[in-house]
């Protein structure tokens, strides 16, 4: 690969792997949602995103040209080689920590998506279009919950507030701009995500005022995903999702 290719296969990775972490992650709330309905809804919210892994896979896989698909990227690679935002595979914590995470990333994917449905690249435009549509019903459910458990009792609005407080470091990793991912964006067809922070700042804090709720004052910041670093907690995650095929290699349903 060029350096463009290879610039578009991670950035598709990349997207891809945000998508398959946090969808994995919302799917170990099936059978555990708080009530039968809210359980089918985040069930669902989970597909969404591993369909949208399953569209950056694929489009990294003809680009990359080797013959690989999606399975070979979910379920043959280690932590390291994972690219995905740290927000993302998180542990789901209780209820109020899930929503929050989930209206941060819902308020950066509507921007991110609109945008990115404009891209030059047919294939990004087309993954744009579909996932911001989803991502519009995903964030008027967040959004929703965010005022509910904000604004409802003392113990929800405790759990809400100390779940921003232990997440809003983690939103900063969201706008850095690799000097890869920018020469895409500035050929028209990258997102270019630090352009981003001030549109999602101003929804959060938004949606955090009219949940009563205070905006964390922030003051740390991590990040390292794009990088390879990540949590301890993604290890776990692979372990669990990838037990199959690494049991049973070339397995096919």
């Amino acid at each position: 690969m060029d350096a463009r290719q290879k610039a578009m296969f991670d950035y598709c990775i990349a997207f891809g792997d945000d998508s398959l972490t946090l969808g994995h992650r919302l799917s170990e709330w099936c059978s555990n949602g708080p009530f039968l309905e809210e359980d089918l809804a985040l069930t669902n919210v989970a597909l969404d995103f591993i369909g949208r892994a399953r569209m950056f896979y694929a489009h990294a896989a003809e680009v990359e040209g080797e013959g690989r698909d999606e399975d070979d990227y979910a379920y043959l690679r280690d932590c390291r080689e994972y690219r995905n935002f740290l927000l993302h595979e998180l542990p789901n914590g209780d209820f109020a920590f899930t929503m929050a995470r989930q209206l941060m990333v819902d308020v950066f994917d509507v921007g991110f998506f609109g945008q990115l449905a404009g891209s030059k690249d047919p294939d990004l435009a087309a993954i744009g279009a579909k996932a911001l549509k989803e991502s519009r019903y995903h964030l008027r459910r967040s959004e929703d919950w965010i005022r509910r458990l904000g604004d409802g009792t003392d113990e929800s609005h405790r759990r809400v507030q100390d779940a921003f407080e232990q997440l809003w470091g983690y939103a900063a990793e969201l706008f850095e701009m690799p000097a890869a991912e920018q020469h895409l964006a500035d050929a028209g067809i990258a997102v270019d995500r630090a352009a981003l922070k001030p549109g999602w700042t101003a929804t959060m804090q938004n949606v955090l005022q009219e949940a009563t709720l205070e905006v964390p004052a922030g003051g740390w910041s991590i990040g390292g995903g794009r990088d390879g670093m990540h949590t301890e907690h993604l290890g776990y995650l692979l372990a669990e999702m990838q037990f199959l095929q690494r049991a049973y290699p070339g397995l096919t349903w």
